[in-house]
């Protein structure tokens, strides 16, 4: 079989190109149901969940970076992606990062419906209401990834999930597990409640402690923890619809926890009474 022919350099002037620089913009993005993936560790969990949902529309790389990371670009073919060889200067116009690592694929929205995550009877959910910057919202999503929840939803009042800041510290993670975008934060609540799923709102000033939640056995039951915005927390109305309002105690002199650390703490303290004898999910294998 005759190996297909490398690509030519695409022009600057190309239409591709200018459609890929306009999806750094929201509006743009939601019209187009398209977003940006930057990096190789991005375009590579990109390409394989494309395998099944041809997720990886297209990737720009430069000549250097298709030799360096040459796996990544097969697994990009694989996948069903157009690769279009670029200048660095091509690269530095589409990609929003002030260095960047010569690879960015353009992909297709793939944020879950609400009824879905529902459906499947989840065990750890986070839920993000309120939460607008876009590198807190991806690295909760990563932290959420890490501690084995499964799902993430973002309220309305949230950030844009494809925002390429939130898309870029999630590192991959909004490839591993369903997304939910745009749901009203009562909604949000009613519906996990109705599936089984106890909702713990997290609050500096909360009345329960996280280690006494701990140390009652009342964290390994099916959990949804709610975080809310970074500057003023959540609102009343949000905290009266949980279950619990829980604080993260401090037990140094530090004033507070910035919202991915707690989000991390809480999660994993969720992740590890489930895990453990008698919660709701088996031990990890080894």
């Amino acid at each position: 079989m005759v190996a297909a022919p490398e690509p030519e350099l695409i022009s600057p002037k190309s239409s591709r190109v200018s459609a890929a620089r306009r999806l750094a913009k929201r509006n743009f993005r939601g019209k187009e149901q398209l977003f940006l993936a930057e990096g190789p560790q991005a375009v590579r969990e990109a390409a394989a969940y494309g395998e099944t949902a041809d997720t990886l529309v297209e990737l720009f790389a430069t000549v250097e970076a298709a030799e360096r990371y040459a796996d990544i670009v097969g697994e990009a073919r694989a996948a069903g992606a157009r690769v279009h060889l670029a200048d660095e200067d091509v690269i530095a116009d589409i990609s929003t990062t002030v260095t960047p690592q010569g690879l960015v694929g353009v992909c297709r929205f793939l944020d879950t419906p609400f009824d879905s995550i529902l459906a499947a009877r989840p065990k750890l959910v986070a839920v993000l209401a309120h939460v607008r910057d876009p590198g807190n919202a991806g690295t909760v999503l990563r932290c959420a990834d890490a501690a084995g929840a499964d799902a993430v939803v973002l309220t309305d009042a949230s950030v844009d999930l494809y925002n390429p800041k939130c898309v870029r510290a999630s590192v991959g993670s909004l490839f591993h597990l369903p997304v939910a975008v745009g749901v009203p934060v009562e909604r949000a609540v009613q519906g996990l409640k109705d599936a089984g799923v106890r909702i713990l709102a997290a609050d500096g000033a909360g009345e329960d402690d996280l280690d006494d939640e701990l140390d009652k056995g009342t964290m390994g039951t099916p959990s949804a923890w709610v975080f809310g915005n970074e500057a003023w927390g959540l609102p009343e109305e949000t905290r009266a619809l949980a279950d619990a309002v829980v604080r993260v105690p401090i037990h140094g002199r530090a004033e507070s926890l910035n919202l991915a650390t707690a989000a991390a703490v809480c999660l994993y303290a969720s992740a590890r009474a489930q895990r453990a004898a008698g919660g709701c999910r088996s031990v990890t294998p080894s």
